[in-house]
C-alpha cells in the first residue's frame, strides 16, 4: 500500500509532463492514419474509352448523313433538295462556330505560355528554325507531288466543260485579290489584335503572339503571375473542348447529309478520274510523310495515329482541320510532346504546314488548265509553285481558302478564273481528304520538332506539363 501511495503521488506531481507525452503519441499515431491513402478502384471510363466512342458516334453520324442525304436526293424536287441542305448545313454552323469560338483566344494563350516557357530567345530560335525547316521541306514536297501526279494523270482532259457554273465563283470571287506584296503584308502583319481576333485572322495572331511571348519571357520573374494566369486559361480553354467536341457527331450528320442531299453519289461518275488522281496524290504524300514519321519517330508513331485518329475523323467529316486544332493540341500533350512545344509548334503549322490544301492547289490549278487546253512549260509550272508558297500562308481560319488561292493563281497565269467552277462539285469530297492531311502533317511535324529538342515522354492519360 505503501508503495501504490508513492506511486500515485509521483505521477499526480508529473501529471503534465505525461499528459504532454500522450498527447504527442497520439497526435502523431493519428496523423500518420488520417494521411494513409485509401484505395480507388481503377476506373473504366478512361479517356481513351471515351475517345473511342466519340469517334464511334462521329462514324455513326457519317453513315446516318449519308443515307439521309440519298434519302433526300432521290426522293425530292431540287428545290427541296437545297431548301433541307440548307437547313441541314446549320448544324455543321453550330458545331464549326463552336470551334471558331475558342481557337483565337487557345493560339494566343497557349503560344505566349509556350515561347515564355523555352526561356530565352536562342531557344525560341532554334526550335523555330527547326519547325521552319519541316514546314518549307513539307510544302515544297506537298506541291511538287501535285504538279507531277497533274501532268501524269492528265485529270483536267476528262472534266466537262459543261458543268461549270459562272454563279457559283462569285462569292469567291469576292473573297479574291491580286496577289501583291502589299497585299501578302498586309495578310501577314496585324494592324489591331482585336481586330485579328475577331476575324480568327490566325497567322496575325501567330505575329502578336510571338512578339509578346518573347517580350514576356525577357521580363523574367516580374511577368510570372500573367504567364501562370494564360497557363490556367489556356487550360481551361482545352476543358471547353470536351464539351464542344460532344457536338461533333451532329456537326458531321449535318455536313455529310447536305452535300449528299443536293450533289448525290452520282457526283463521283463524272469526276471519276479526277477523284481518283488527287487520291492518288494524298495516298503518296501519306506513305512519305508517315515513312519519314517512321524515321523519327519508330514504333512510337502508331501510338500517335491511335492517339490523334479522333481529329483526324472530325476534320475528314466536317472538311475542316482548323475545328480539330483544340482537340489536337490535348492529344498530342497525352502522346508526350511538352506543352511548350506543342504550344509555340502547332499555332505555326496551321499557318505555314498545311501539306493537303499546298498538294490540292498545284493539282487543281493545272487540272483547270488542262480543262481548257492551255498549255503550261515546266518553267511556269515552277514559278506557279512558289507563287503558291507565298499565297497560301494563313489560310487555315478563311472558309475553303484553298479555292480562294487557286482562284487568284488562275487569274496571275492568265487561265479563265471561272475554271474554279468545274471542280466545286467535287470539292467538297476533295475537301475531306486535304483537311485530313493537314492534320496528319501538323502532329508529325509537332512530334518531330519535340523528338529533336529530346522533350519527347512517354504517352500518358494527362496532358504533359
Amino acid at each position: 500500500i505503501h508503495d501504490w501511495l508513492w506511486f500515485t503521488i509521483l505521477v499526480w506531481q508529473n501529471r503534465y509532463f505525461w499528459h504532454k507525452c500522450a498527447k504527442r503519441f497520439i497526435h502523431s499515431h493519428c496523423r500518420k492514419w488520417s494521411t494513409r491513402k485509401p484505395y480507388i478502384a481503377p476506373q473504366s471510363n478512361s479517356p481513351m474509352r471515351k475517345g473511342s466512342s466519340l469517334t464511334l458516334y462521329i462514324l455513326l453520324a457519317m453513315l446516318l448523313g449519308a443515307a439521309v442525304g440519298a434519302l433526300v436526293y432521290y426522293n425530292a424536287g431540287s428545290a427541296t433538295q437545297e431548301a433541307v441542305a440548307k437547313n441541314l448545313k446549320l448544324l455543321t454552323t453550330i458545331f464549326l462556330r463552336l470551334v471558331q469560338m475558342i481557337i483565337a483566344p487557345l493560339v494566343f494563350a497557349t503560344l505566349v505560355v509556350g515561347i515564355a516557357k523555352l526561356g530565352d530567345l536562342k531557344t525560341v530560335g532554334r526550335v523555330g528554325g527547326k519547325a521552319m525547316l519541316w514546314f518549307i521541306s513539307a510544302s515544297l514536297v506537298s506541291l511538287l507531288i501535285g504538279m507531277l501526279l497533274v501532268n501524269l494523270f492528265k485529270p483536267g482532259v476528262g472534266i466537262d466543260l459543261s458543268n461549270a457554273s459562272a454563279e457559283s465563283v462569285k462569292d469567291l470571287a469576292g473573297k479574291t485579290q491580286s496577289f501583291t506584296v502589299q497585299h501578302f503584308v498586309e495578310h501577314v502583319f496585324p494592324k489591331s489584335l482585336f481586330d485579328a481576333l475577331a476575324t480568327n485572322e490566325i497567322l496575325q495572331i501567330v505575329v502578336f503572339s510571338i512578339f509578346f511571348g518573347v517580350a514576356t519571357a525577357a521580363m523574367g520573374d516580374y511577368a510570372k503571375p500573367l504567364i501562370k494566369a494564360l497557363d490556367i486559361a489556356s487550360h481551361i480553354i482545352l476543358h471547353m473542348v470536351g464539351y464542344v467536341m460532344k457536338f461533333a457527331p451532329i456537326g458531321v450528320f449535318g455536313a455529310i447529309a447536305a452535300v449528299i442531299a443536293t450533289k448525290g453519289f452520282s457526283i463521283f461518275l463524272f469526276y471519276g478520274q479526277y477523284f481518283v488522281s488527287f487520291l492518288a496524290g494524298i495516298a503518296v504524300l501519306w506513305v512519305l510523310l508517315l515513312v519519314v514519321g517512321y524515321i523519327i519517330l519508330g514504333k512510337r508513331l502508331f501510338q500517335l495515329l491511335r492517339r490523334i485518329s479522333q481529329p483526324l475523323v472530325i476534320a475528314f467529316s466536317t472538311t475542316s482541320s482548323e475545328a480539330v486544332f483544340p482537340k489536337l493540341t490535348e492529344e498530342l500533350e497525352r502522346f508526350g510532346c511538352k506543352n511548350k512545344i506543342v504550344s509555340f509548334i502547332l499555332p505555326l503549322g496551321y499557318s505555314f504546314n498545311l501539306d493537303g490544301s499546298m498538294m490540292y492547289m498545284t493539282f487543281a490549278a493545272i487540272a483547270i488548265a488542262q480543262a481548257y487546253g492551255i498549255q503550261l512549260d515546266l518553267g511556269t509550272q515552277l514559278t506557279m509553285l512558289l507563287v503558291l508558297m507565298l499565297t497560301s500562308k494563313g489560310i487555315a481560319g478563311v472558309p475553303r481558302a484553298s479555292l480562294v488561292v487557286i482562284l487568284a493563281t488562275c487569274a496571275m497565269f492568265k487561265i479563265p478564273p471561272e475554271g474554279v467552277a468545274l471542280i466545286l462539285p467535287i470539292d467538297h469530297f476533295c475537301d475531306m481528304f486535304r483537311s485530313m492531311t493537314n492534320v496528319i502533317g501538323n502532329a508529325l511535324a509537332t512530334t518531330a520538332v519535340s523528338k529533336w529538342e529530346g522533350e519527347l515522354n512517354h504517352e500518358t492519360d494527362t496532358a504533359a506539363a
